[in-house]
């Protein structure tokens, strides 16, 4: 992996990786997709690991989509490897066994925005801008757009963007429910870690089996969603943690969950 394309650091169960290339606004070339798809192989097997926040370097791009440069040079079949990649790595982000946060600092246009659409939670920087804007290029999103965006906020509202490849500021975007929270672009690291830490204070299986209740569940009818529900359930009673959460319930002190 280079180095200088993605910048990991990891601190108090938080690990926190930046897409490095500012001088193309953090655009998405094949190099960075195997770095950051490195990186997700490793904190998917990392037990100190429990949320992973992803941004980008610089205040004016979170990221700015496909490297159209790089795009410029491909072959046909270049083409459709360079999005089976990054389907699958974004697919591989959003399944990850623990919470990742987008910090989009930034623009996040087209793979950009795709790529915090992959994410459990966004928080945007006051200035940041995002669009699925495909269209415009006459292609259309091939990172998951046209089925995480409906899902996230609505099919009208997804059809109008996506079909418009309108940019929305950091207020509209929290407004439509695209971001969960804006904030100062000078805070923005620190209101994810923010974030990151409310949920390391909880049971790490218990997190876990909770994103994945919720990312199978909704994509099911209400019975089969329960029962996955129950499912996941049944795999935080025999752990240590569980008893640990009772434990400090009753003596009054904050839980110190292992992940067991």
């Amino acid at each position: 992996m280079n180095d200088n394309l993605l910048q990991v650091d990891a601190e108090d169960h938080i690990a926190v990786l930046t897409l490095n290339r500012p001088e193309v606004m953090n655009s998405l070339n094949f190099a960075m997709l195997n770095a950051l798809k490195e990186q997700i192989d490793i904190l998917r097997f990392d037990p100190d690991i429990r949320v992973v926040i992803i941004t980008g370097s610089g205040d004016r791009a979170f990221c700015a989509g496909a490297d159209l440069k790089e795009r410029a040079t491909l072959s046909p079949i270049q083409v459709k490897q360079f999005i089976y990649t990054i389907r699958n790595l974004f697919t591989d982000i959003e399944e990850l066994n623990k919470p990742v946060i987008a910090g989009v600092n930034g623009i996040a246009l087209g793979g950009g925005a795709e790529l915090a659409l992959a994410c459990d939670i966004r928080i945007a920087a006051a200035s940041a801008s995002m669009g699925l804007t495909e269209t415009k290029l006459a292609i259309i999103p091939g990172a998951g757009g046209t089925q995480r965006l409906p899902r996230l906020v609505g099919k009208g509202k997804a059809k109008e963007l996506i079909f418009t490849g309108r940019r929305v500021n950091a207020e509209e975007a929290e407004k439509i429910g695209l971001v969960n929270a804006v904030c100062d672009p000078d805070r923005l690291l620190e209101e994810c870690k923010q974030m990151a830490g409310m949920i390391c204070e909880n049971g790490p299986i218990a997190v876990e089996q909770a994103k994945y209740a919720v990312n199978r569940g909704i994509e099911t009818d209400i019975h089969t969603g329960l029962a996955i529900e129950s499912n996941a359930y049944w795999v935080t009673i025999p752990t240590e943690d569980r008893l640990e959460g009772l434990a400090a319930f009753r003596e009054k002190r904050k839980p110190n969950y292992q992940g067991k």
